[in-house]
């Protein structure tokens, strides 16, 4: 009697490959269920963030000041100081408009005129009437469009609501997390099962330090670009420098892409301001202070921070660009330094060897 061959056995690196697979289908499909949680409630996690930067920032000075006043005086004065700082800038920046609007109109007026000699000169020899004829579309469109233009500027200063709203949020989590966040996380852990707790302990010491970490190194970062842009603009006498220094310093938040786009917005007033020449040296700017920012400031002052390649961190802010827009650019960067210190902190703890803290 002829027997039945069996069926074939599975190979074990198939079946290792199989496992892994359902794995990460499984963990796929958490990360797509947090990613649709979180658009969902898209204000309170920006609000969350920007509570968690500011607390990273006032955490220091109020160590500081807890030394030698309670800690609730000691949040009052850095609360205050920051207050204080940020009202001094924005009176600034104000009153830098409102000193140079009288002579920025006929800067610009004088730099169109300008720029289309430049044109229809060497090496363009664009004709007269093609711009002529350019800016009489652009006038008719203009009108025919201003509708729609003003119906869509009304719906975005609606907006103006959410982000009061966010801020505010921000700033109360804030002065809660600067206050009493130590013994938040206390309060957390003891909800936890006793197995793990110095699990968590471990992951969100590791994930604070490297947020808190990056948050002040690409601070530092901001600062010394703006710096360096201001000086570069007031030497070239650029109008505008102080708010264009501001959104240098805003815009540099944004790793890679951020501070070409301020750099981008600087050549286009110093173009139509002070000429091509002036205008050519600030694109100048923008290969010079790139090269400083990537191999000078970036891996001395975020290196001990955020451990991540430069490709890994171009990847992360495109495909945060792509699902989130701008705030996903922002977030992406600190999110994945946190994952992969997280994931470093938690692969050391199954290394042979390793010894738990007795402070947990």
């Amino acid at each position: 009697m002829n027997q039945q061959p069996g069926p074939r056995a599975v190979s074990p690196g198939l079946r290792r490959v199989a496992d892994y697979a359902w794995r990460l289908l499984i963990l796929g499909a958490a990360v797509y269920v947090l990613f649709r949680v979180l658009v969902r409630f898209e204000l309170v996690f920006i609000a969350l963030f920007i509570a968690l930067i500011l607390t990273s920032l006032l955490w220091p000075p109020v160590r500081v000041l807890s030394n030698s006043m309670p800690r609730p005086l000691a949040l009052l004065v850095t609360g205050l100081g920051s207050l204080a700082l940020l009202g001094g800038l924005g009176w600034l920046v104000a009153d830098s408009v409102s000193n140079e609007s009288s002579s920025l109109a006929s800067e610009f007026r004088g730099g169109v005129d300008r720029i289309r000699s430049w044109l229809q000169g060497a090496p363009f020899h664009v004709n007269p009437s093609t711009l002529t004829n350019l800016q009489s579309k652009l006038t008719t469109w203009l009108s025919d469009h201003r509708s729609t233009l003003i119906n869509q500027a009304l719906s975005e200063a609606s907006r103006i609501v959410d982000i009061v709203t966010v801020l505010a949020l921000s700033v109360f989590c804030a002065l809660f997390f600067t206050s009493s966040g130590d013994r938040m996380w206390s309060w957390f852990q003891q909800q936890l099962p006793l197995s793990s707790r110095e699990t968590w302990s471990r992951c969100g010491r590791t994930a604070w330090h490297t947020f808190a970490g990056y948050t002040r190194g690409i601070v530092l970062v901001a600062g010394a670009n703006a710096v360096m842009v201001g000086v570069a603009l007031k030497v070239l006498r650029v109008p505008l420098v102080l708010p264009l220094t501001l959104l240098e310093f805003v815009a540099s938040f944004i790793p890679l892409i951020g501070s070409p786009i301020a750099l981008a917005v600087a050549t286009v007033v110093a173009l139509a301001s002070r000429g091509v020449t002036t205008a050519v040296i600030v694109l100048v700017l923008i290969v010079v202070i790139g090269q400083i920012e990537g191999h000078l400031l970036q891996p001395f002052v975020m290196g001990w921070a955020v451990r991540l390649h430069p490709v890994v961190v171009a990847v992360c802010v495109i495909a945060g660009t792509s699902l989130a827009g701008l705030a996903g650019a922002v977030v992406a960067v600190p999110l994945a330094s946190i994952g992969w210190a997280v994931w470093r902190a938690l692969r050391e703890m199954r290394e042979p060897g390793f010894e738990s803290s007795p402070h947990g």
